[in-house]
């Protein structure tokens, strides 16, 4: 029951009717006998400032970032965590003593994830689909393993400029960007492909952001970050070629424990989140 002395968190986002956030957190706050709520939040992107001001004048304890507002959040927060400010974006707010604290637990809970799967990304080959929020968060945890990174989104500029960002981040990685044709036509092989565009999500779910007529790429894990359904198209396409597919729920399950750490001060609960049941 919310109470009047119940703290209030949530996930800003244009949609957000999809989340699993609000179930996975709420079974954590209600296991853990915590006077917490965790609510959805959908904002337009017209009206972000006045929702993430009004985070600070209503009393939330904090927020979730998702998609398409991770990389416009920043300039509205008062401090932002040092990983944050190097991948351009922020998936997780923090109201402390009136200021808004920015940080980024995507990039730790897609390593976490990873860990979970027995794939160890070092020094691997990887391509990442996309080049927002989400595709910085992922091409950053990479760098911190000495990944070789080809970034592969429809703004080619943006692309490019997201590999001067992992250059920047760790000046020995090698990073490219290659528009998407060319991948087709080279049949290059990988170790890794990350999908971290919204392509293929609930409503869009015959949806793939890789053509149905062209061969997957080579790799040994095709990893889709779109959680619902959770068997995407993309993950379909690859498991037809005999390649392994796995769907972002572990990776949700990872960063929203370690928002919850971070809004508590209590140990991320995976154990009880991994236990909500996903809808089909």
């Amino acid at each position: 029951m919310v109470k009047g002395t119940t703290n209030v968190v949530g996930v800003i986002g244009w949609p957000v009717a999809h989340s699993l956030s609000p179930s996975l957190h709420n079974a954590a706050f209600e296991a853990l006998g915590l006077d917490w709520t965790y609510v959805p939040l959908p904002v337009a992107p017209a009206h972000l400032d006045e929702a993430i001001t009004g985070l600070r004048g209503i009393g939330f304890r904090g927020a979730n970032v998702t998609v398409p507002h991770k990389e416009r959040v920043l300039p509205l927060l008062d401090d932002v965590s040092p990983e944050a400010l190097q991948i351009g974006a922020v998936n997780t707010i923090v109201v402390r003593d009136g200021r808004l604290y920015g940080d980024n637990t995507d990039w730790s809970g897609f390593l976490d994830s990873l860990a979970d799967m027995d794939f160890d990304p070092a020094t691997c080959k990887a391509l990442i689909l996309g080049s927002g929020g989400s595709a910085r968060a992922i091409a950053f945890a990479l760098a911190q393993r000495d990944a070789r990174i080809t970034i592969c989104g429809r703004n080619q500029s943006t692309a490019a400029s997201l590999t001067e960002c992992i250059r920047s981040v760790n000046s020995n990685v090698e990073a490219a960007s290659r528009p998407l044709q060319e991948l087709i036509a080279s049949n290059d092989g990988f170790d890794l492909v990350v999908n971290t565009t919204p392509v293929g999500m609930h409503s869009g779910k015959h949806d793939s952001p890789w053509p149905r007529d062209a061969a997957m790429p080579r790799c040994r894990l095709v990893y889709d970050l779109v959680y619902n359904p959770p068997s995407t198209r993309l993950m379909q396409q690859a498991r037809a070629q005999g390649i392994r597919a796995e769907n972002g729920l572990s990776m949700l399950i990872y960063q929203a424990a370690r928002s919850f750490s971070t809004w508590t001060g209590l140990p991320g609960p995976v154990d009880i989140m991994k236990q909500v049941p996903v809808p089909c």
